[in-house]
């Protein structure tokens, strides 16, 4: 019996010591938890316990345009709209919004928080007898407080865009912002503006315009205690956008529509570990057309 005892002693022992190890790594690793969503005041809130700041908020959404955009007068290029909540289910995990025109386009956003982020489905349907100038839309990004280079950490509105990153040259490596090639010349400025091969140059933010088109349609940041990462990703996509307000964009593009024309849209806001790899791995899994065209 007394072996018997020491045994089963010695084997919790070492067994009680490996759980104590494991509990401590897994306590210095960030852990996705359940990731929660609100909207009001035409604001996206992605609620997470681990990320710097709790939250990061999305002005969803800033404006619907119209084509011709890249050097002319912004107030020009808008086309007025009103955002309405449908509904929101009682564990804040699915967000119905409807989009209304000014033209009479309807656009359906169908929310829904995941464990890898919030994901976006979209219908855009033009119930009217005109063709819609509707060629994109802006969700801006609110990344200030989640990279630590907020109002209240810093002056600098422009600190921000040194935890930014897209993807610029044909690798898998993140290109932090600025990136090589800075544009610095547009209508309005500063700003940076990426353009993909599909689109025409003329038809995107009137900000400084890089030169080359990006590798992947990513754009994300890293966050203030380096343990995250948040990426945006739309299927089809517009322009990458670094903006002005401590800001960034994936604009998704709708390409206008024509008379009873209806046409889907799809995207993710993905919020993971730190992890670069797991973030492709994950985007070419989601979105596998896109992944293979770049």
């Amino acid at each position: 019996m007394t072996c018997l005892f020491r045994s089963a002693f010695w084997l919790f022992g070492i067994t009680g010591f490996v759980l104590i190890l494991g509990a401590i790594a897994k306590r210095d690793t960030p852990q996705v938890t359940d990731i929660t969503i609100d909207w009001k005041d035409n604001i996206l809130s992605i609620y997470h316990p681990q990320i710097p700041g709790g939250k990061i908020d999305t002005w969803y959404l800033e404006a619907y345009c119209r084509p011709g955009s890249t050097d002319r007068p912004w107030n020009e290029t808008t086309i007025g709209h009103r955002t309405e909540l449908v509904s929101i289910n009682e564990s804040r995990t699915e967000i119905k919004l409807i989009c209304t025109l000014e033209d009479g386009v309807r656009v359906d956003h169908l929310i829904k928080a995941t464990k890898t982020g919030v994901s976006f489905d979209l219908i855009a349907k033009n119930p009217t007898e005109k063709v819609s100038e509707a060629h994109w839309a802006q969700p801006c990004i609110r990344v200030g407080k989640f990279t630590g280079q907020g109002a209240d950490e810093t002056d600098d509105a422009y600190a921000y865009i040194k935890r930014s990153f897209v993807f610029q040259d044909k690798d898998d490596i993140p290109d932090f912002l600025p990136t090589e090639d800075w544009a610095t010349k547009a209508r309005y400025v500063p700003g940076q503006v990426w353009c993909p091969k599909n689109v025409n140059r003329d038809d995107v933010n009137p900000r400084p315009l890089h030169p080359s088109p990006p590798h992947k349609n990513i754009i994300g940041c890293v966050s203030a205690d380096k343990k995250w990462l948040m990426a945006s990703v739309w299927e089809p996509y517009q322009e990458l956008f670094q903006g002005v307000i401590r800001c960034i964009h994936s604009d998704f593009r709708i390409g206008g529509l024509g008379p009873g024309e209806t046409k889907r849209i799809r995207g993710k806001i993905y919020l993971l570990p730190n992890d670069i790899p797991a973030l492709l791995a994950l985007h070419e899994k989601e979105f596998p057309e896109k992944a293979k065209k770049h």
